[in-house]
């Protein structure tokens, strides 16, 4: 007897996005204000090249370009979350590069960015080998002494989002599964309240580049 094939991460993302107005999504915030702070803790400022990755309909892209930042990165499974940010920035975000592509095999630049931003993508990265690959990809792609800030699901978290289930990790995990290119040089732990009322623990890690 055979069920109905399982949709591919990126027609789950796309239906994600279809069904649903991104501000009423779980991981939804007006402002992404953890991440800000914890990105200027790590030197976010106008001359850093910064990749935000899963950024989707983020609104984190508005409040960099507010803080001039120039060179900005956002990358995301489904095409139509960015197409979202787009259509909200208009002119505002021409100068941003929009790839939608999957960050495990996206032909990310060597040493390309000062500022790697993940809220909630490595938590779906359950499997060791797509974690690995993860780590290998922002290790290449950060040049030495830049940073990573990543957050998702907190040992306490949720065990699923968005249908998906998630690994969760505290700070020292994360470090730890990003290897020795990375040293942990900070964390935070979030409480986000989702549009439903709903509260979420999140830990961050933020890493340096060896």
């Amino acid at each position: 007897m055979s069920g109905k094939p399982e949709p591919s991460p990126q027609d789950h993302w796309e239906d994600v996005y279809q069904r649903k107005p991104a501000d009423t999504l779980s991981w939804y915030r007006p402002h992404l204000e953890t991440s800000l702070a914890l990105l200027e803790q790590a030197g976010l400022g106008p001359d850093v090249r910064l990749i935000d990755v899963g950024g989707g309909a983020s609104t984190l892209v508005d409040d960099l370009l507010d803080r001039g930042v120039a060179a900005i990165t956002v990358l995301d499974l489904s095409r139509q979350a960015l197409d979202l940010a787009r259509a909200r920035l208009g002119d505002r975000g021409a100068g941003v590069r929009w790839l939608a592509a999957d960050l495990l095999t996206a032909d990310l630049p060597a040493a390309g960015f000062d500022l790697w931003h993940d809220r909630a993508v490595l938590h779906f990265l359950t499997a060791p080998e797509a974690a690995a690959a993860y780590a290998a990809q922002a290790a290449r792609a950060l040049r030495p002494g830049g940073h990573a800030v990543i957050g998702g699901f907190a040992p306490d978290g949720p065990e699923r989002c968005s249908g998906l289930p998630v690994a969760r990790r505290s700070a020292g995990d994360i470090a730890a599964l990003m290897g020795p290119a990375f040293r942990l040089v900070g964390q935070h732990r979030e409480v986000h309240t989702t549009p439903g009322g709903h509260t979420q623990a999140f830990a961050w890690a933020v890493l340096r580049r060896e």
